[in-house]
């Protein structure tokens, strides 16, 4: 696993932890769990894109929060093919109880350049014990990776090659915003080749390369420098059939709305 070396006083990195802006929308959260959060990020590590944290295989005794950069999880063929199943932004931890598993049946890798934080399995256990709204908070939060799989699966399975890209870019800039990680133009970063969407997207890269090239010269989106920009997303949520409910972000944090309907009489 290549590492770079990292000032571990980053006070300012761990005053902007986007795990707190992400759990936030979950489950309301008291400064004193929000400053637990933030005592995650301290020991950050810089890990060079391309390699992997975890391989599939390995014994994990650690979860990985990315505080900068993108992982994503996949799986390898013996012939060197690859599904990408997920990817892990800004605010992701990778499974928060992974190092239950005897061995990774999984790999996790980056594709860029990326802050990351290992968590010893009993820091992560203590912390769940201590602070069990942030354990409630982490179980919705898997839950949507549960629903976000799903809605991955009818991706690769039923939708033609320009809803698979509009959708997946939809999807993206939803929950890069979530982090605050997307500017006022619409624009943040996308470290992924043409070979990667197609890993992703159970498409060829040439298939990839032509959806593309479509959605710019329907002045759609732009891309570039390893970011993209969403010119027009609502057209672009049209064409991808998207909705943004399987993400459960929408309104006041998920569980508040959750007791708020229980409350109500039958």
């Amino acid at each position: 696993m290549s590492e770079l070396s990292l000032n571990d006083a980053d006070d300012a990195l761990r005053a902007s932890n986007p795990l707190v802006n992400k759990l936030g929308r979950f489950v309301p959260l008291k400064e004193e769990e929000r400053d637990a959060l933030r005592h995650l990020g301290r020991n950050a590590r810089l890990h060079r894109r391309g390699c992997d944290l975890i391989a599939e295989g390995d014994k994990p005794d650690s979860v990985f929060l990315i505080l900068e950069g993108w992982a994503f999880r996949y799986k390898q063929l013996a012939d060197g093919s690859r599904q990408i199943m997920a990817y892990l932004i800004p605010g992701d931890l990778c499974d928060i109880r992974i190092f239950m598993f005897e061995e990774m049946d999984h790999s996790i890798g980056l594709l860029s350049d990326a802050k990351v934080v290992k968590i010893p399995a009993a820091e992560m256990l203590d912390l769940l014990d201590r602070f069990p709204r942030i354990e409630r908070a982490l179980l919705w939060a898997t839950l949507v990776d549960e629903s976000t799989l799903r809605e991955w699966l009818l991706n690769v399975g039923q939708r033609n090659a320009l809803q698979k890209i509009s959708h997946l870019f939809c999807e993206l800039c939803v929950r890069m915003s979530v982090v605050n990680l997307v500017d006022t133009s619409e624009t943040f970063a996308l470290p992924l080749t043409q070979n990667e969407l197609a890993d992703t997207t159970g498409m060829t890269s040439v298939h990839v390369n032509r959806s593309l090239q479509t959605l710019r010269e329907d002045g759609l989106v732009q891309t570039g420098q390893g970011k993209l920009t969403i010119l027009d997303f609502e057209r672009l949520a049209r064409i991808a059939g998207f909705s943004q409910t399987y993400l459960h972000i929408d309104g006041p944090p998920v569980e508040q709305k959750l007791r708020a309907r229980l409350a109500q009489p039958m």
